[in-house]
């Protein structure tokens, strides 16, 4: 067998918006993200998982009025809160950090210094929103009007989420600020600019690399084609976020601060951990792989900004830029704009963690369709696949082996095709993994779960019992707990709380190096529940909660 590479990885997810909870939006990512690195541990490659709270802009600065205590209290509060949620939801990274660090303030003033160099800003005098009412210049997503392109109303003031197109708030027709509800006007300011259509042919040559879906891609040959505009990276007074070197009133724009995280993020998990090196992973040409998991809404940026700045910073670009769809429940975006939000804290009320990450992964592959969450589907998957077809095949198998068998798997390993048929499901699953198609990996789980309490049911070890053929039996129900052994080590990156009480159960680490070695005579302890099935009646409480 040829021995497979072992890579070294960094995956990142976007930074969650330190003005308010995790929501199911960040949950879906997140975990996302998490199962590709679970998976890619098992394949004994080397992964750090990074990712920060984005503190920065006029929206941190408003809340922290609101609820009337300072912005880095208000960042501090929901930084604890946002680890915890994601801890909950076993979602471990290797450095979670924020942007409001001294480490990230001397980065970010350090770069922007460097590309000044390389003449990549220009200055100019702009006409800007300004809300009179609460007399402050007004950032794109805080300004709704008609959008210039399609007319389609209430689009925020960067881009059209009905067709896809970008432009500047002040094209947006009969603007109004989202912060007062009432009219804006334009104001004189002097701004700092990204000379974006410098790096088209760059991009152009970048994005024929194999980084973007193939959705994604065509998306962004469209924005090329109809030519880029400079990228404004500053905002004036009063505005939370770091000041702009040499200007007492201009601040970095919280999308060029956020960019910059990825990097002081990595330089702290460089700094706790001194044999991570931190140019291996950012040096031009470097052999280690960049992973970012996004969401649709902010393709823009990573795939013309982001890539343009590490290659004026002549650092490496990323492999890969995994973007995935909204949620919508009962066709609704979940947002707050929609009014429809699921914080992650409130669904731990109703739901069990590992049955989130369960339903979240029948409904990831590798495209950007929105998913569409059905509750009643989200129970029905849970009790019939987690419970009724993979822990029955555990409870129905161990309860002969512990009357009958002292707990203790066969010593005779019986040929058999059904073993065969697992066996060969093994590259078939990785590769599904490697691709991010998490729902074909269930689907293929599931129909090896069927296949094997087929066995169960077809073999009838409750009629040999009659029959004194108790060699029989053995053999037959250590082939079912084997069958269920590999079934969780393909499970494990997806549910892995499931996964730790199996090898609690098994006594065994659920290794993928060991999925053609079948258990022999190997004593197991009691079965113990290992999952619990989901009652249909929570159903109505969560509806009654969230008057959907």
């Amino acid at each position: 067998m040829k021995r497979q590479k072992k890579d070294k990885y960094l995956i990142t997810c976007a930074f969650p918006y330190a003005n308010g909870p995790i929501h199911l939006g960040h949950l879906l990512e997140h975990i996302q993200a998490d199962i590709f690195v679970r998976f890619l541990r098992m394949q004994l490659h080397t992964v750090f998982f990074i990712c920060s709270d984005d503190t920065h802009g006029t929206a941190i600065m408003l809340k922290s009025k609101q609820e009337k205590i300072t912005p880095e209290n208000l960042i501090l509060k929901v930084f604890k809160e946002h680890k915890k949620i994601f801890l909950k939801f076993s979602i471990i990274h290797d450095k979670y950090s924020s942007t409001n660090t001294n480490i990230h303030k001397q980065l970010c003033e350090k770069i922007y210094i460097n590309l000044k160099k390389k003449n990549v800003f220009f200055k100019k005098n702009i006409f800007q929103l300004y809300d009179h009412k609460l007399k402050t210049f007004l950032s794109d997503r805080f300004v709704k009007g008609t959008c210039p392109c399609c007319f389609s109303i209430d689009q925020y003031g960067d881009n059209c989420e009905k067709c896809g197109a970008i432009y500047a708030a002040s094209d947006l027709i009969d603007a109004k600020s989202v912060l007062s509800n009432s009219s804006v006007s334009l104001k004189k300011t002097l701004h700092i600019f990204l000379n974006l259509p410098m790096f088209e042919n760059f991009l152009k040559n970048w994005i024929n690399l194999d980084i973007f879906q193939p959705e994604i891609f065509n998306k962004i040959q469209e924005w090329l084609i109809r030519g880029l505009k400079p990228w404004d990276i500053s905002r004036d007074q009063p505005y939370f976020g770091f000041l702009i070197p040499n200007y007492f009133n201009k601040y970095f724009y919280v999308w060029f601060d956020a960019s910059i995280g990825y990097l002081s993020c990595f330089q702290e998990l460089c700094k706790k951990k001194k044999n991570i090196v931190f140019s291996e992973f950012w040096k031009l040409n470097s052999s280690t792989k960049l992973y970012h998991f996004i969401g649709k809404d902010i393709v823009n940026f990573h795939s013309l900004f982001w890539p343009s700045i590490l290659d004026s910073l002549e650092y490496r670009k990323p492999t890969k830029i995994v973007v995935h769809g909204h949620i919508t429940i009962q066709g609704k975006k979940l947002s707050k704009s929609t009014g429809v939000l699921i914080t992650a804290k409130k669904c731990l009320k109703f739901f069990d963690s590992e049955s989130v990450r369960y339903y979240f992964a029948t409904k990831l592959n590798n495209n950007v369709q929105d998913i569409e969450i059905n509750l009643k589907d989200f129970v029905y998957k849970v009790n019939a696949d987690l419970v009724n077809r993979v822990v029955n095949l555990a409870s129905r198998t161990s309860s002969f082996l512990k009357k009958f068998f002292f707990n203790t798997l066969s010593k005779k390993f019986i040929k058999s095709d059904i073993y065969l048929i697992f066996l060969d499901a093994i590259p078939i699953i990785k590769k599904l993994y490697y691709n991010h198609q998490f729902s074909l990996v269930t689907k293929k789980i599931m129909h090896l779960a069927d296949l094997a309490n087929q066995y169960i049911t077809n073999e009838k070890p409750w009629t040999l019992v009659k029959e004194n053929n108790f060699e029989k039996i053995h053999n037959i129900v250590s082939m079912g707990l084997n069958l269920f052994r590999i079934l969780m080590i393909f499970l494990k990156p997806i549910t892995p709380i499931l996964a730790r009480k199996t090898e609690k159960f098994l006594k065994i680490s659920l290794d993928w190096n060991t999925c053609h070695v079948p258990l022999l005579n190997h004593q197991i302890e009691n079965f113990f529940e290992l999952h619990k099935r989901i009652d249909i009646k929570i159903l109505k409480k969560f509806f009654k909660d969230y008057k959907i």
